[in-house]
């Protein structure tokens, strides 16, 4: 898309690598038929304030599909560090100008294009340095695992980019700037519900098994919202208890495979 005069060019900036730890390979996975990063790439460009998608992906040689998938699709790839994840991000960002960050992960085929809407309109209408819908405590969880959006000003980005030391800030991106000592604004978003113990993220082959079977149930169509699976859940209770038990990473753990920890 073009940019507007006087309104902020907002660039979704999807993480992705084939090096999954617990499930090598997983952003190319098949889920009816197309491939995971698809579904969270296509999603992301229907939120109606995102102007444009890219992935960023690493320079290691094992990313090239990853690459060559974005060149079959018509989409912007961009390939930096592999394990200093922010410096990618921060990278990205520049090369396509964009004003308005959106951090997405590709093992989140279920994101949800309104609620990316929404946590960047938190931005917008707040003034925030940085705005999500999930943080690590004292925060509270209130959405789905696997529908987690990270929104923050490239200043902020740039800021922490310069900044963060920790070897976790630099995997997790954001870090940095929501830890309070640090002095940025951060708005959250909030579902009342309090649906955080729902787990609808890609990690293991149970969570794919799992997504698999609700994107069925939802007739393999792009074109859903996160309460449309939430229905699907309340009529088929037994689809939750696939991938139940599979734990969720901590936001500091830091990749083995980086050789710092």
């Amino acid at each position: 898309m073009n940019r507007e005069k006087n309104r902020p060019y907002v660039l979704a900036i999807i993480q992705a690598r084939m090096g999954s730890s617990r499930l090598p390979g997983k952003v190319l996975k098949d889920i009816c038929g197309v491939p995971m990063l698809e579904w969270v790439s296509a999603r992301a460009a229907m939120a109606e304030c995102v102007n444009k998608v890219v992935i960023a992906t690493t320079e290691n040689e094992k990313d090239n599909p990853i690459e060559e998938f974005c060149n079959a699709k018509g989409i912007a790839c961009f390939r930096g560090a592999e394990f200093d994840v922010l410096d990618r991000f921060y990278h990205a960002a520049e090369k396509y100008n964009g004003d308005i960050i959106v951090r997405l992960t590709a093992d989140c085929p279920l994101i949800d294009p309104g609620l990316i809407d929404e946590v960047i309109k938190k931005l917008l209408t707040t003034g925030a340095d940085f705005t999500a819908n999930r943080l690590p405590p004292p925060y509270r969880r209130t959405y789905p695992i696997g529908l987690d959006v990270e929104v923050v000003r490239f200043a902020a980005l740039k800021t922490a980019w310069k900044r963060a030391k920790k070897l976790y800030e630099r995997e997790h991106v954001l870090p940095y700037i929501y830890d309070p000592q640090n002095s940025f604004l951060v708005e959250i978003v909030d579902d009342q519900r309090g649906l955080g113990s729902l787990r609808w993220t890609v990690d293991t082959e149970l969570d794919l098994v799992f997504v698999r079977r609700v994107v069925e149930k939802l007739g393999c169509s792009l074109k859903f919202s996160w309460e449309d699976v939430l229905e699907i859940l309340e009529t088929h209770p037994d689809l939750e208890k696939i991938n139940l038990n599979v734990p969720h990473k901590s936001y500091n753990d830091v990749d083995e495979r980086s050789g710092n920890g």
